[in-house]
């Protein structure tokens, strides 16, 4: 039998075929030639991974027909990193029944088909019912502020509400966002839709039925919620310092066309991949403060990519509690297991480990410099989708290397920490202690 998180990489890997394939057909763009396989194969892992880095203007290079294959790959990427990363989250935690909590542990070591279903439904009306409203916000306003056509104004929202749900980054303008940078009508429905999709189907689940109680908030939710109200605010704060006055992101704009810029640039790293700015026109320091951003990334169980906001703060805590000279660490009256924790580190050093290799490979192949070419792997890694413009002109090698990168990103983290939980076991007897040398 195969093993469960065996399953996720097998899936995304066939989504990620059939997607080439549809992509490379004749159909899928303007003209009469096919697209180049390694076009095709890029965009397919890209939106299939929810990253949104690409080759290729997705705006004018593919037909009507290859943007809905795109949106298509998008929908069905996000759909399946949220069910799949739930029920293997689910399973092990040793329980697969909504109707008390997604999060407490029960006796229970069984899978129930009606649970699973369970599971499944209500992940579809969750990201079907956010997708449906921003596609309305965001077809109002192309219709009324930007004078399209009904068709065209509906087809543009209902592609930027999957897009940005699912926090892909694709987007049927080719400067993505850049021309809607001080629009809020535009820009926050986008940033809403982002942070929704990224903060996981567990959280969006315990905050529909505890939102007015978080004293019992379980340590998933307050980790994701206050980490990322955290990260956010503090993104946005540098990204308005640090950008203000360049004249070539948001110097140029009104106070409050800055300060929508501004939310934006703090939002989208966490990772969604629109770009309301040019990325290639920012800042050495605001490049620094995105590599953290994006490393990081959004919630378990959700659309984003990164470690996650609990695996980084959970290590924060770590810290703390050995600063502080305590034996355990605690979070809201809670002691966080030992185990918990090396899943958490060992995450968190199989995603530097796979970031300095891309970076090396790709440094290897060009004559980049390593700010931008960090930046290139930590967003792919990550599955943000963010591009200082090195993408489109990098050789064959440096894009396969990107290729693997998302695909690792996007499955990797999820098919480790499930594993090491699932394998974990008990001895029965503990060996002789010795304490190295540390530091």
């Amino acid at each position: 039998m195969t093993h469960p998180a065996r399953i996720v990489p097998l899936a995304f890997l066939s989504a990620i075929i059939i997607g080439t394939g549809l992509l490379s057909l004749p159909i899928s763009t303007p003209g009469p030639t096919r697209p180049p396989l390694l076009t095709a194969a890029f965009t397919s892992v890209s939106a299939v991974c929810v990253t949104g880095l690409t080759t290729v203007d997705t705006a004018t290079y593919w037909s009507p027909f290859g943007q809905v294959v795109i949106m298509a790959l998008i929908q069905i990427g996000g759909f399946g990193i949220m069910t799949a990363a739930t029920l293997l989250g689910l399973l092990v935690g040793g329980k697969l029944r909504l109707k008390s909590s997604l999060i407490a542990r029960t006796e229970t070591k069984t899978l129930n088909i009606g649970d699973v279903r369970h599971v499944i439904r209500r992940v579809a009306v969750t990201m079907l019912l956010f997708e449906a409203v921003f596609a309305l916000i965001l077809t109002a306003r192309f219709r009324i502020r930007y004078d399209d056509s009904l068709g065209e104004a509906s087809w543009h929202g209902v592609f930027h509400s999957v897009s940005a749900f699912n926090n892909a980054g694709f987007a049927l303008y080719s400067d993505n966002l850049i021309g809607f940078v001080d629009d809020a009508w535009i820009a926050f429905p986008i940033c809403i839709a982002i942070i929704a999709g990224g903060i996981g189907f567990p959280v969006l689940f315990e905050l529909r039925r505890r939102w007015r109680r978080p004293s019992m908030w379980s340590v998933h939710t307050r980790l994701t919620v206050y980490g990322s109200l955290l990260l956010l605010v503090l993104g946005t704060g540098a990204f308005l310092a640090l950008e203000w006055s360049n004249a070539r992101t948001l110097g140029s704009l009104s106070p409050w066309g800055k300060i929508v810029g501004g939310v934006t640039g703090g939002v989208v790293p966490r990772t969604a991949g629109f770009n309301s700015v040019d990325y290639g026109q920012i800042t050495p320091e605001t490049l620094a403060v995105n590599y953290v951003l994006m490393f990081i990334g959004g919630g378990s169980a959700g659309t984003a990519g990164g470690i996650k906001v609990t695996t980084f703060f959970l290590l924060a805590y770590v810290i703390w509690s050995e600063v502080r000279g305590e034996p355990d660490t605690n979070i809201a009256h809670r002691r966080i297991s030992g185990s918990t924790l090396r899943q958490a580190l060992t995450v968190v050093l199989l995603a530097i480990g796979a970031i300095a290799a891309g970076t090396m490979v790709i440094l290897l192949a060009t004559s980049y410099t390593l700010d931008v070419v960090l930046f290139e792997a930590i967003s792919a890694f990550a599955t943000v989708g963010l591009s200082t413009g090195i993408t489109p002109d990098l050789p064959p090698i440096a894009q396969l290397t990107l290729m693997a990168l998302m695909y690792v990103g996007r499955v990797g983290t999820i098919t480790v920490a499930s594993a090491l939980a699932l394998k974990s076991r008990h001895r029965h007897f503990h060996l002789p202690e010795e304490r190295p040398v540390v530091g």
